[in-house]
């Protein structure tokens, strides 16, 4: 999930830019904030470890060509301590040779929660301290014993709203082809699909977990002949429906609230029915810039004003409640987790998936390539 979505918003930041919609050096900031480090164009090459520097490693992309960052400058005026950039990408298998190798060189990781939990029970993460970490500025059932929430996305139903004379409001009208006719698209790597398919097929809410897959695939199996393409960027979930390839589709809210400003409404999508994705920080083991500084550096990207710079750069949910309200009152509409729109969503769990992602996921996929 977080490696697709966090290289979805780096295309972002660089297509705003290009249009004009922001300068370069508000997308230098939102590319900050984002990867909360100063950006010192370390790309996808290797950070090396070093005093007074923490290496914050997320699924970044290209590399960056200035610094200036939303959380890494304030950071690193606060306490003298310098936090890199490295895009290299922190998969498990990555984490666990830094960790096993006796010698890291990474301190801070964009990994899932999930695997920053099933790594931490192994001995490879640090405990979040929240002594340091402030719970009272995480959203209730959003902080982990490993990892700690940093942003929200949504996966949505967004629709061409040319076709439809009365718009879906559920996942329901989403796999009902009859009242709202289609090719529809879903997402290749299963996140969220899965709910979707559930909740569509009458499962409560609050019934979902644990996510009765043989439900779930049977009703994708039966659907298939009506998506028009499983999307597996969100560049590509975009222009599916620009194009007139599909006229609903199930995406991440960053895209869907694009595609509804750059059409004037003609493309846009409801939070009902929405899948809320958590996106989190874990702590390598051992790291070598230390415990302490790493603690302090989480709780510095608490800070609700940081947090509202990526919201504006990129449309992610701010983890910290206190930042809905200092979002512009006309762009709350936008926000996952603003109160309006939170209530009519669901949360992945973190704990399912934890368990059960990697054999859910290969299942998934003989389904929808068969």
């Amino acid at each position: 999930m977080t490696n697709h979505f966090q290289n979805d918003l780096v295309e972002i930041l660089k297509e705003r830019t290009a249009k004009g919609q922001i300068s370069r050096r508000q997308m230098l900031q939102g590319l900050g904030a984002l990867m909360g480090t100063t950006a010192l164009g370390l790309g996808a090459g290797s950070a090396q470890a070093q005093e007074g520097r923490l290496v914050f490693v997320n699924w970044g992309g290209d590399a960056l060509d200035a610094m200036d960052a939303a959380f890494g400058q304030p950071f690193a005026e606060e306490t003298g301590i310098n936090v890199l950039y490295d895009g290299s990408g922190p998969t498990e298998g990555a984490i666990t040779a830094q960790v096993q190798g006796g010698r890291p060189t990474w301190d801070l990781v964009d990994a899932e929660p999930f695997s920053s939990q099933a790594l931490g029970r192994q001995g490879m993460m640090e405990p979040i301290d929240y002594d340091v970490v402030d719970p009272a500025k995480q959203r209730e059932g959003f902080h982990w014993e490993y990892s700690s929430s940093c942003y929200f996305y949504s996966y949505v139903i967004a629709y061409d709203a040319t076709k439809y004379d009365t718009p879906p409001t559920s996942l329901a009208d989403f796999f009902d082809t009859e009242k709202f006719p289609g090719k529809r698209s879903m997402y290749k790597w299963g996140a969220g699909m899965w709910e979707a398919a559930l909740l569509a097929d009458g499962v409560a809410p609050e019934d979902l977990y644990p996510l009765d897959l043989d439900r779930a695939h049977a009703k994708i199996e039966a659907f298939k002949e009506h998506v028009g393409a499983f999307w597996g960027g969100g560049a590509e979930s975009q222009s599916l429906l620009l194009n007139g390839d599909v006229s609903m589709a199930l995406i991440w809210n960053t895209r869907a609230s694009l595609l509804h400003k750059d059409t004037e409404g003609e493309i846009t999508f409801t939070w009902d029915d929405g899948i809320i994705g958590p996106g989190g920080i874990g702590v390598l083991k051992d790291n070598p810039g230390g415990k302490e500084a790493a603690m302090n550096y989480i709780a510095a990207t608490q800070e609700p004003e940081r947090q509202v710079v990526l919201f504006q750069m990129l449309g992610n949910g701010p983890s910290n409640p206190a930042a809905d309200a200092l979002i512009p009152e006309e762009e709350r509409r936008f926000n996952p987790m603003d109160p309006a729109n939170l209530p009519k969503q669901v949360a992945l769990d973190m704990a399912w998936y934890e368990e059960n992602y990697s054999a859910a996921l290969d299942a998934y996929l003989q389904i929808i390539s068969a």
